[in-house]
């Protein structure tokens, strides 16, 4: 493991960072966010190996992301300096251990707000799900026909909507939201999902994260998606501050990851009805069947999975 040091200058009231980034080869990808979503639900990908538009797009993509070493990915996440840095090496070193990543490179490297806010942005370009498309606010977009434009600026939230697990529930949103529905997005990180549900036509909705810099973010972009008022976005610990709304949400969303869901999954019929759609994403395909166990047992049923690169989203009732 490395550590490196990092000075982040002049910058008035900047918030300093400790960056956890594990390297890992491609084929334990998987492996390795489900073990570090023990530890932080909000983490950095960085997986080149289906990269290879030199030919088509080169032009469009840095030098440098060609030419990425594309047998190796990485995954990180942040703690804000004063966080429980020491305490969350020594578990995932003992979780690495644990499942033989023999191989793993652990570093830490500082890094201050500004960097991490803005290094990725040259990465991130509008995109497409279903009749959706997610534009970055620092990017021009000409919508199309019948495209529904989410404009998304996730600053130090988790959610840009390019993941599989974001593109899954994008999907199911489509499905399954009509005009008027009242929505309840349960870790909302960035304010993408709930922002889609509004977008989509969903009337009342409220957006609940437990990190107070992501209902920040949240709430930033809800203002400048033109939805303030319509959708709340607040601080709570999953359902423990959020809402009850009599008769129950219509749809109720929560792309986290499948230790979080089955810890929710008791909590969440108090915010249901019969007819209640909930969407839960964020399950890597090793753990579905366990999700789907939990749901059955609490009085569940499933009415649809969507699986897409080794990630699975479903859809369940109330029985």
């Amino acid at each position: 493991m490395t550590d490196k040091d990092y000075m982040c200058g002049d910058y008035g009231e900047v918030t300093e960072w400790s960056q956890i980034k594990v390297t890992v080869k491609t084929e334990r990808l998987d492996e390795l966010v489900s073990v570090m979503s023990m530890i932080n639900s909000n983490l950095m990908i960085e997986d080149f190996s289906d990269i290879d538009l030199k030919t088509c797009y080169g032009d469009l993509i840095d030098e440098s992301i060609l030419n990425a070493d594309k047998t190796h990915a990485s995954v990180s996440y942040f703690v804000e300096k004063g966080g429980n840095l020491s305490d969350d090496l020594s578990f995932l070193k003992e979780r690495l251990a644990a499942n033989s990543f023999d191989d793993a490179t652990v570093e830490v490297v500082g890094v201050c707000e500004e960097d991490w806010a803005n290094s990725w942005k040259a990465y991130y370009k509008p995109f497409k799900i279903g009749k959706i498309v997610i534009v970055p606010a620092w990017e021009k977009y000409e919508a199309q026909d019948g495209e529904i434009i989410v404009t998304m600026d996730p600053g130090m939230a988790f959610g840009t909507g390019t993941h599989e697990t974001t593109r899954l529930i994008i999907g199911l949103l489509q499905k399954y939201v009509k005009t008027g529905d009242s929505l309840l997005d349960v870790g909302t990180g960035s304010g993408i999902l709930a922002i889609c549900g509004a977008k989509l036509g969903a009337g009342e909705c409220y957006a609940y994260d437990i990190d107070p810099m992501s209902v920040r973010v949240a709430n930033e972009n809800i203002k400048d998606s033109g939805l303030e008022g319509k959708i709340i976005c607040a601080q709570s610990d999953l359902l423990k501050q959020a809402y009850k709304m009599a008769g129950g949400y219509d749809i109720v969303c929560a792309n986290i990851v499948a230790d979080i869901i089955i810890r929710m999954t008791p909590d969440v019929s108090d915010f249901m009805n019969e007819k209640t759609i909930l969407l839960a994403s964020g399950i890597i395909s090793e753990r579905c069947d366990d999700v789907v166990k939990c749901f059955e047992q609490n009085g569940f049923k499933i009415v649809e999975k969507a699986e897409d690169n080794g990630w699975c989203a479903l859809a369940v009732k109330l029985r």
